[in-house]
């Protein structure tokens, strides 16, 4: 598919998924994943198309999500855990099949999006914490995590974790072990280093 070559027919494609409110944000995480990338190394036209699409689904329906998830044979614990994790791992299969991306990179930065993994590679931590720090965001806290982002990356991205991790402890609800081993992997990176 050439929607990938051409970016007016692929914004009106990413527009037709979402709200207005949510199109906005994904603007926002595009404009801040090249910014992001253009700063620590990553490449800036993989770190637009990825924020372009990384919340390709999110808008959909859970039934429309687990469809495509039990279609694809994601894991129990995924299926069984918190619905709003489901439309990052819906959407990098969506733009694979429906919009014939097929760069790993930018899949794995999608699909990870939302919970995050040990062993994340710079596109993944970049497009990770542009969704956090993007300027429509407006939470407790994201002033102090874009001012980390401006030159720590991983410091910026361990501290988002760990607001989420501690929102969801408050509220009660499960924390994916994804999320947990991400936010672990990075401290103990960090403490090896010396700390943030």
């Amino acid at each position: 598919m050439r929607l990938l070559d051409n970016r007016e027919e692929l914004l009106v494609r990413v527009r037709q998924q979402m709200h207005e409110k949510r199109y906005k944000h994904t603007l926002g995480v595009a404009a801040s994943a090249r910014e992001l990338a253009e700063r620590f190394g990553a490449d800036p036209d993989k770190a637009e198309l990825a924020g372009l699409l990384h919340d390709y689904c999110k808008c959909w329906t859970v039934e429309k999500m687990f469809e495509i998830l039990v279609r694809h044979d994601m894991p129990t614990e995924l299926l069984e855990g918190e619905k709003e994790l489901w439309h990052a791992f819906a959407a990098a299969i969506v733009i694979q099949t429906d919009l014939g991306v097929t760069d790993a990179d930018i899949l794995q930065a999608v699909r990870y999006h939302t919970t995050g993994r040990a062993g994340m590679s710079l596109l993944e931590k970049v497009v990770c914490v542009a969704d956090y720090i993007e300027p429509n965001r407006v939470y407790p806290g994201v002033d102090f995590i874009r001012a980390k982002a401006m030159h720590d990356l991983d410091a910026a991205l361990a501290l988002a974790l760990g607001g989420t991790i501690q929102f969801l402890i408050e509220k009660q609800k499960t924390v994916f072990p994804l999320t947990l081993t991400a936010y672990n992997d990075l401290v103990s990176r960090k403490g090896r280093e010396g700390g943030f």
